[in-house]
């Protein structure tokens, strides 16, 4: 196994990542984090996928697998997030504390292990707006971090879809390791059925928020809401004026740092 570190600024920092994932990493670590930039650390299982980054100024080093699992358990933490959801490392037996559910995860994901600000963000929003029995879609699903949150705090249906073979494949593994019958497919939000959803969560990039638009109205019930990250805070107008001129309503804006999240309703 090799790896590669990276500098970079906040703003980059997912592009980069996935980035680092469509050129065949096995893993992210961020190995310092600040306001403005971060340091990543990327993982490949052989020399010649390493050689590939060549191209993001990095150069890449034999990595001891023992050390990047032992620094991911280090740095993983579980987190308690809005008022019921407990995300906790799957190798750690913290007990679950009263009244919350349990998610795990695994350190091998640089996306939906709920240490990044939009995965938080969503998850309190799925939280603040799910009623028992609803229908949830998650597009581009990842990990599915998002869908097993829904289905475990009561959602009626959830169906998972990401663009990506290889995130449905993991997204599948984390699905089926959690006991949870979860419909999650290679697809995209063009795929599913018009009128489906009470709600919808997409945690993906700004331009690909305003582009499926369209989409998000389609899909959602009448008065259904669409819990939309991804992005930040320079971000928002094209956002906004492409939900607004599909029809949506913005209900809502929430931040973690530079981080943002709309909730929007279907009029």
């Amino acid at each position: 196994m090799f790896s590669i570190d990276l500098n970079c600024g906040q703003p980059e920092k997912d592009i980069l990542i996935a980035d680092l994932f469509e050129a065949g990493s096995t893993g992210v670590i961020e190995l310092a984090d600040t306001d403005t930039t971060a340091t990543l650390r990327a993982f490949f299982q052989d020399a010649s996928e390493a050689e590939i980054l060549a191209r993001f100024g990095g150069t890449p080093t034999p990595a001891d697998n023992r050390d990047w699992v032992a620094f991911a358990r280090e740095h993983l933490q579980p987190m308690l997030i809005g008022e019921r959801i407990f995300v906790c490392p799957e190798w750690r037996g913290d007990p679950t504390p009263e009244g919350r559910i349990r998610i795990e995860v695994n350190a091998g994901l640089a996306f939906g292990t709920g240490a990044h600000e939009t995965t938080r963000l969503c998850l309190e929003a799925i939280e603040r707006n799910l009623r028992p029995g609803m229908a949830v879609a998650d597009v581009g699903t990842g990990s599915g971090i998002l869908a097993e949150a829904a289905i475990k705090l009561g959602a009626g249906s959830v169906v998972a879809c990401d663009n990506d073979p290889e995130a449905v494949d993991v997204a599948r593994e984390n699905f089926e390791r959690a006991g949870l019958n979860i419909q999650v497919t290679v697809a995209s939000a063009g795929d599913l059925p018009p009128a489906s959803a009470d709600l919808i969560a997409a945690n993906i990039s700004p331009a690909w928020i305003a582009d499926l638009a369209p989409e998000w109205a389609r899909i959602l019930k009448p008065a259904g809401r669409a819990i939309l990250s991804g992005f930040e805070a320079a971000d928002i107008p094209l956002v906004t004026t492409a939900l607004t001129a599909a029809g949506l309503r913005i209900a809502g804006e929430f931040q973690e740092r530079e981080w943002r999240m709309l909730e929007a309703v279907h009029q």
